[in-house]
């Protein structure tokens, strides 16, 4: 019963603070395109990288692009790679980027066939002796997340990616050079800080065969 309970406070908390941050002008798909060319040499130009240390764009869920996208051009969210590339991007470039990629489908992964056990398990069941809650509360069973609330989509992910940032929010929990931006409800950062390095890699390597 208290899992449940921890379950439904943590989906309830971070959805409105994923509804609440993802609030921003309506996308045009149409004109998104036009905005993405520079995009696609690191993300792919329908958004499927090719390079496991870059994300999948293709299917990632409008309001989530949208807020990370806003994250990174206004310093929320630092990322090197992403220095200078959104500058002088309108509120409306964006949501037309995001509008764009989310359109996108997005292409399959496989799973490590070692990790699969262990990466079910976390899935689907969390860490209950450490509080780490399921990722199927927020990013559905399977996989496909829920886009109105503004949670991402993993499934077929690169697994090389979701570790890295796994890792990042972790990092986060305590210190501010790692990933924040998860909201006042720290649901990414105190999930993350009770997965071992393990547990992981394999819950990453879960997602990306995910379909």
């Amino acid at each position: 019963m208290k899992k449940v309970a921890l379950l439904l406070s943590l989906t309830l908390g971070w959805a409105s603070t994923a509804v609440a941050a993802g609030a921003g002008p309506s996308g045009d798909a149409d004109a998104g395109k036009n905005k993405v060319t520079t995009c696609g040499a690191c993300h792919g130009a329908d958004g499927n990288s090719a390079v496991p240390t870059f994300p999948k764009l293709a299917g990632l869920g409008e309001k989530y692009l949208f807020k990370q996208l806003q994250d990174i051009r206004d310093g929320a969210r630092p990322v090197p790679t992403m220095v200078g590339q959104l500058d002088g991007k309108s509120d409306q470039d964006l949501a037309d980027m995001a509008a764009y990629y989310s359109a996108q489908a997005r292409s399959g992964g496989k799973t490590d066939p070692e990790l699969r056990a262990l990466g079910e398990k976390v899935y689907r069941s969390g860490v209950a002796q450490r509080n780490v809650a399921a990722c199927t509360a927020c990013h559905s069973p399977t996989g496909k997340g829920n886009a109105p609330a503004g949670f991402p989509a993993l499934a077929g992910q690169h697994a090389d990616y979701i570790a890295a940032q796994l890792k990042a929010y972790r990092t986060g929990y305590e210190d501010a050079s790692g990933r924040t931006n998860d909201g006042d409800t720290k649901i990414m950062r105190t999930t993350a800080f009770g997965l071992s390095d393990r547990e992981i890699a394999a819950v990453a390597s879960y997602i990306a065969g995910l379909q």
